[in-house]
C-alpha cells in the first residue's frame, strides 16, 4: 500500500469510498507522522484519542453509505478556532489553559461533513506575526531547507503551523485565518495552496478575534483541488456572525479544470517594487506566460493606492486588535497575575500574558484611537482603505477577471533573521494586505523555487465571491509549475 500520508485529500477521499483503506488506518498514519515530526513544532496539542474515535465513527458511516463530503479525512486545526472541550489558546500565555465549551462554526461544519481532528496547530500569538515566531509555544520550523544547508527556516505566519503540517504531510489539510496575508504568505513559504476567501464567506464565530473587519478563515491544502474541497465545507452563512454573507455556497471543486480561455488577467504595475529580487520578477513572468498559454489575456492595470496599503493596514489592524484584546483582563478566564489593586492586577496580567509583538500592536492601536489622534490616523487610514477598495472595483469593472501578483517579496528566511526590526517583518505582507483591506478573495499557489531550492508562490486576486475563478486559474498554475514536497530530514 502507498504511504497513506502522501495521498492528496481528493485521492484519500476516493480510497475511503472504494474501501481501499479505512479512516482509522489513514488517521493512524498521520498520527505516527506527527509523532515523528515534533521537531517542527507544528502541533501545540495532539488529540489522538479523539481522532481515532472520530475516524471509527466515519468508518461506520462510510460502510452504511452515509459518509459526508469529508468523511474520514484527518485535518489539523489552527489554535485560533474554538474547539469544544479541547484547549484553545491563540498561542498566548494570557489564555492559559482555556478550554471552550463551544465549537467554532467553521470547525463544526467540518465535523458535520465527517472530518477527523488530529489536533491544534501552532500560530503567531493572536495571529500577530509573519513568521510564526511570536507563539508562546515557540517558533514553528519550516520543513523546507536551503539546498545543502541546515539553517532552520520560518514557515511564514500567522498560520505557520497549518502550512508546515500540510507541507510535511502531517495532515491532509488545515484550517487557517488571514488578516493581512496569514494564509497566502505561509502557503508561499511551504509550497502549499492557501485560499483566503471573500470577507463574509466563512463565519468568524468562535475564532479568536484579531482585527474583526479583516479576519477571514480559509483552508491550507496540498493542492488547489484539495483547497476547493475544504472550502466548500468551511463556507456558508452563519446567523451568529453579523458579517457573514447569506449566499449559496457553490461547488468549488467543479471549477477545477474549467477553461480559462478568454479571461482577462490584470498585472498591476504598482506591485513592481524597487529592488524586487530577480527571482520573484522571473516567477511572476512565468506565471503570466502559463496563464497566457492556457488562453487567458494579460493586461496591465493600475492600482494607484497600493503604496498606502501597508501603512494604512498597520493602523487599522492594531486599532481593532487593541479593542478586541481589551477583554483579556485576568478577571473572567485565562491567566491572572495578582496585584494590590484592580488596576495593578490588569497591568500585571497583561504584562505577563501578552508577548512583545502583541503588546506593540495593542499600544499602537490604543494610541491611534486616542483623543486627538483618531482623526489624524484611524479615520485617514479608513479613507485610504476605501480608495484601495475602489482601485480594485475600477479594475474589475473594466472587465478584468482576476489579478496576478507574487505572493511574497522573498522565499522563507531563517528563524531569528528578521526579529530585530518589526518594519522589516511587516514588509513581508506587502503583496497580501491590499486583499484584506478590500475584502477580496485571494489564493496562493506554488509557482517554482529560488536558486537555493526554496519554494516561491504566486497570488491570484479575484472579484468578490468569485473564488471559483481563482480555483480555475490556480489549477492552471499548479499544472504548469508542478507540485513540490520538501525532502525529509526530520
Amino acid at each position: 500500500m502507498t504511504d497513506l500520508t502522501s495521498l492528496t485529500l481528493a485521492q484519500a477521499r476516493s480510497g475511503l469510498a472504494s474501501k481501499s483503506f479505512t479512516s482509522l488506518e489513514l488517521t493512524d498514519a498521520h498520527l505516527q507522522a506527527i509523532e515523528a515530526a515534533r521537531v517542527l513544532n507544528a502541533f501545540v496539542m495532539e488529540t489522538p484519542d479523539q481522532a481515532r474515535a472520530m475516524a471509527r465513527e466515519a468508518d461506520a458511516k462510510i460502510v452504511k453509505g452515509e459518509g459526508g463530503p469529508l468523511a474520514g479525512i484527518p485535518l489539523g486545526i489552527k489554535d485560533l478556532f474554538a474547539t469544544k472541550d479541547v484547549r484553545t489558546t491563540a498561542c498566548s500565555k494570557i489564555l492559559g489553559n482555556f478550554v471552550p465549551t463551544y465549537e467554532s462554526t467553521v470547525t463544526s461544519q467540518l465535523w458535520r461533513d465527517g472530518a477527523v481532528m488530529l489536533g491544534k496547530l501552532n500560530n503567531d500569538e493572536f495571529a500577530m506575526g509573519s513568521s510564526n515566531e511570536t507563539s508562546c509555544f515557540g517558533p514553528v520550523v519550516n520543513p523546507w531547507r536551503r539546498d545543502g544547508a541546515n539553517t532552520t527556516l520560518v514557515p511564514g505566519g500567522s498560520s505557520g503551523g497549518s502550512a508546515s503540517a500540510v507541507a510535511a504531510l502531517l495532515c491532509m489539510g488545515a484550517t487557517a485565518t488571514d488578516t493581512g496575508g496569514s494564509i497566502r504568505q505561509p502557503a508561499a513559504f511551504t509550497a502549499t495552496v492557501g485560499m483566503k476567501p471573500t470577507y463574509g464567506r466563512c463565519s468568524r464565530w468562535g475564532i479568536v478575534a484579531f482585527a474583526s473587519s479583516l479576519d477571514q478563515a480559509g483552508p491550507i491544502a496540498r493542492t488547489v483541488r484539495d483547497a476547493a474541497i475544504l472550502m466548500r465545507s468551511m463556507a456558508g452563512h452563519d446567523p451568529k456572525d453579523t458579517t457573514s454573507v447569506d449566499r449559496a455556497v457553490p461547488d468549488y471543486e467543479a471549477a477545477i479544470g474549467k477553461s480559462v480561455n478568454g479571461m482577462k488577467i490584470g498585472i498591476p504595475r504598482e506591485y513592481r517594487l524597487d529592488g524586487m529580487p530577480a527571482e520573484i520578477e522571473k516567477l511572476w513572468s512565468e506565471g503570466a506566460a502559463w496563464l497566457r498559454s492556457a488562453g487567458a489575456e494579460l493586461i496591465d492595470v493600475s492600482l494607484p493606492h497600493t503604496k498606502y496599503a501597508l501603512p494604512a493596514y498597520y493602523i487599522v489592524a492594531p486599532a481593532e486588535a487593541s479593542s478586541n484584546l481589551a477583554r483579556y483582563d485576568g478577571v473572567r478566564y485565562g491567566l491572572r497575575a495578582p496585584g494590590r489593586s484592580v488596576g495593578e492586577m490588569y497591568e500585571n496580567t497583561r504584562g505577563e500574558g501578552f508577548g512583545a509583538e502583541v503588546r506593540r500592536r495593542v499600544m499602537i492601536g490604543t494610541y491611534v484611537l486616542s483623543a486627538g489622534y483618531y482623526d489624524a490616523y484611524y479615520l485617514r487610514a479608513q479613507k485610504v482603505r476605501t480608495l484601495i477598495k475602489k482601485d480594485f472595483e475600477d479594475c474589475f469593472a473594466s472587465g478584468v477577471h482576476a489579478i496576478l501578483t507574487p505572493a511574497t517579496p522573498s522565499a522563507a528566511f531563517g528563524i531569528g533573521e528578521k526579529g530585530a526590526d518589526p518594519i522589516e517583518m511587516y514588509l513581508n505582507d506587502i503583496f497580501t494586505v491590499t486583499v484584506n483591506m478590500a475584502g477580496l478573495p485571494g489564493i496562493g499557489v506554488p509557482g517554482g523555487k529560488d536558486s537555493q531550492g526554496l519554494p516561491l508562490g504566486l497570488q491570484l486576486i479575484g472579484r468578490p465571491f468569485d473564488e471559483e475563478t481563482l480555483f480555475s486559474l490556480g489549477e492552471v498554475i499548479e499544472q504548469a509549475a508542478g507540485r513540490f514536497t520538501p525532502p525529509r530530514w526530520w
